[in-house]
């Protein structure tokens, strides 16, 4: 994202939860440290905190996009916008998902001003990414929570949906909906970090390896590297270390993601 807006976003999480954040947000050293973890894409991840501004923001993100081979675009949207008009010039223009910051755009994922944005994803084949979950610090949001989630699965089935950071702190709850719907996602930003509990109350452990071996096929890899507090090798330490069968590993860094974007 711009540097400005990272830096508020970065100034915002400090304020709040006292975090500093030691990565560098600018996108050439950025991806030199990707690529040396052997990251091969990664996902730009937008999000509109007020109306007037998703519009914009996607086209700098869709413009710096294509200066990469490692990014893959998304795209974003308030609810309070011409949705219809933002997301399919997004979509024309080639970002290949919708995110969506729940507590912080001050939208459910049902908010029904969002419709024409989720009937644009299902026309156009496109995936949606929400931070759905009340961790690290939103337990009292009205906006996040596994009923909101639960509710947009059950208007959208057919639309491919992630909730980051394992649906913490409701994982339990968001792993039977991953069971119940086969287009629904996980991923483990953060929540799975072995340096999480410095940051968050929570023990990745409480989510068993039985878990990421059952649902291989839709929980993947992620990191919110840069703005992570911690280092960058913490994100995917814990994980490694769980010694999951090779297939499972497969699908959880890999082969997963590509299934998400509609690649498989």
């Amino acid at each position: 994202m711009p540097e400005r807006l990272v830096a508020a976003i970065r100034g915002a999480l400090h304020d709040e939860a006292g975090w500093e954040f030691p990565h560098p947000s600018d996108r050439e050293p950025m991806e030199r440290t990707l690529r040396a973890a052997g990251v091969e894409r990664y996902c730009a991840l937008p999000y509109a905190h007020k109306p007037a501004i998703a519009r914009e923001l996607n086209e700098w993100v869709l413009a710096r996009s294509a200066e990469s081979e490692m990014v893959v675009p998304f795209a974003t949207v308030h609810g309070d916008d011409p949705v219809e008009e933002v997301v399919r010039e997004a979509f024309e223009a080639g970002a290949r998902g919708l995110k969506f910051q729940c507590p912080v755009q001050r939208l459910a994922p049902d908010d029904p001003r969002l419709d024409p944005a989720y009937e644009l994803a299902a026309e156009y084949d496109r995936s949606v990414l929400f931070h759905g979950g009340t961790a690290p610090m939103f337990e009292a949001s009205p906006y996040v929570g596994v009923e909101r989630f639960e509710a947009f699965v059950d208007s959208y089935p057919d639309v491919r949906a992630c909730c980051a950071h394992m649906g913490t702190f409701q994982h339990e709850q968001f792993l039977d909906v991953l069971a119940e719907n086969e287009h629904v996602y996980l991923d483990t930003c953060f929540a799975m970090s072995s340096a999480v509990g410095e940051s968050m109350a929570f023990d990745p452990s409480e989510i068993p390896d039985s878990a990421f071996v059952e649902h291989a096929d839709r929980i993947m890899y992620g990191s919110d590297y840069p703005n992570i507090p911690h280092s960058y090798e913490s994100e995917r330490e814990h994980l490694l270390g769980r010694d999951l069968p090779g297939e499972t590993y497969r699908d959880l860094f890999h082969d997963t993601a590509e299934r998400f974007l509609g690649e498989r």
